[in-house]
């Protein structure tokens, strides 16, 4: 008791911010518990013992599934100091693995919060541009993924030579200089929800874009509805009630928050060969943030003057990306992720500090056949986004869904979701 009232924990006050989470890091014989089931009759206490997790990977995926991603600003790590000195490494591990949960589970709370009503309007508006779907099968071709970072110039004539011998998975920030080096991805991913993101997307249709992997909450430009569409399913479940009732074919892959993690996570889905990733640092250069020429390389060109000279302009733009720590958060879960992934991860050259470099050679990898996609003609795309609308609503209406799709969607939409949805509906349809 003494223990917690040294903690000084509040169970009153304003009702967002009450404590609704209790993560007790390895709490021996429990002593706490009853102390904090008295004072918090409301929160929900998750345990956490060493021998329950002899691999502390599983900490974070256990997590995951015990606190929605909305509530982690109200989650508090306790731990139970006697346990270190006899747990020593194994109490640390799944400490680490706890607090590195909090940071990237609150940063996409935060993101989600500004951008919620956003993403579900981008889900209505782009069923309207589903024309044509990709079935897949898997191949055993190596697989470029490339990202933004700095470093894909010095990949770039690795990947050029490589470009007939491997499927080139693209970020769409990236797009702009693998075209600008005569390079064409075969597969462009796009999961940005921003209206920002439109700057990378237009690149990719002046070359005539290959075929788009998204996520129907990203931003996408009128041209999708001419191209392709990989369509990845985040596995929430008001999605996949919307996908079911249109019969729409899809990939699963669970938001990350960075698109570079959905793309290695895709090419592990597409394919059992060697996968080969570029421009995926994870750090700044010095000032440089992004390979050149880079989608928003006008904008900051654009505006700068001899009072905000374009240097001092990428000086500021990339102490704020530093100081934001979100390149440590996502660093830190791809070095947690390596340890269960297969071993057949590289980056191109010797510019990431996460993954290993450089080996083995793609040289003398099997011309690419072209026959990876079959793709599926869609009907009545017409009635698309009136048709999944409407399931949604009927779902909500139904007491063996409405639960879950609450604790979804409120964050998304707010606490009146009907009213929401029809909103968003609303907006939706009356757009040309």
């Amino acid at each position: 008791m003494r223990y917690i009232d040294s903690l000084n924990l509040q169970s009153a006050g304003d009702e967002s911010k009450k404590i609704k989470y209790f993560i007790l890091i390895e709490p021996g014989l429990g002593y706490m518990i009853p102390v904090l089931q008295e004072r918090f009759k409301e929160s929900k206490i998750i345990s956490l013992h060493v021998k329950d997790f002899p691999n502390p990977l599983n900490v974070q995926k256990y997590l995951e599934e015990q606190i929605p991603e909305a509530d982690a600003d109200r989650a508090k790590i306790i731990e139970w100091r006697p346990s270190l000195n006899y747990y020593r490494e194994a109490y640390v591990n799944i400490l680490s693995q706890a607090v590195d949960f909090i940071k990237r589970a609150d940063a996409g709370a935060r993101t989600t919060a500004a951008f919620g009503k956003r993403w579900v309007k981008n889900f209505f508006y782009n069923l309207r541009m589903v024309n044509k779907t990709l079935l897949y099968r898997q191949s055993e071709i190596p697989v470029i993924v490339t990202g933004s970072g700095p470093s894909l110039e010095q990949a770039i004539p690795v990947i050029k030579r490589a470009q007939d011998n491997c499927l080139i998975i693209a970020a769409s920030s990236s797009v702009m200089a693998l075209s600008n080096s005569g390079i064409k991805p075969d597969v462009i991913i796009a999961t940005d929800g921003g209206s920002w993101a439109l700057w990378h997307m237009y690149p990719c249709y002046r070359e005539g874009a290959a075929a788009l992997a998204v996520n129907l909450c990203a931003a996408l430009p009128s041209q999708a509805t001419c191209t392709p569409l990989l369509l990845i399913n985040d596995g929430s479940f008001w999605q996949n009630i919307i996908l079911h009732e249109l019969a729409l074919p899809s990939v699963l892959l669970a938001q990350r928050g960075t698109v570079t993690a959905t793309a290695l996570e895709l090419a592990m889905l597409l394919t059992g060969g060697n996968i080969y990733l570029a421009g995926m640092d994870f750090s700044v250069n010095d000032i440089r943030t992004h390979t050149r020429p880079y989608g928003f390389d006008n904008l900051f060109f654009g505006r700068a003057n001899r009072f905000i000279p374009y240097y001092s302009e990428s000086f500021t733009r990339s102490s704020l990306i530093k100081k934001g720590g979100s390149m440590d958060i996502y660093a830190a879960w791809f070095k947690t992720q390596l340890i269960s992934w297969p071993k057949r991860i590289f980056s191109i050259g010797g510019y990431n500090n996460i993954f290993e470099n450089g080996k083995p050679s793609l040289n003398g990898s099997r011309k690419k056949d072209g026959g990876f996609f079959e793709t599926k003609n869609e009907t009545d795309t017409e009635a698309f986004c009136k048709r999944g609308i409407s399931a949604l609503l009927n779902a909500l209406k139904n007491p063996q869904y409405a639960q879950n799709l609450k604790q979804e969607l409120v964050p998304l939409l707010g606490q009146d979701l009907e009213k929401a949805i029809k909103e968003t509906a609303g907006k939706v349809l009356n757009e040309k």
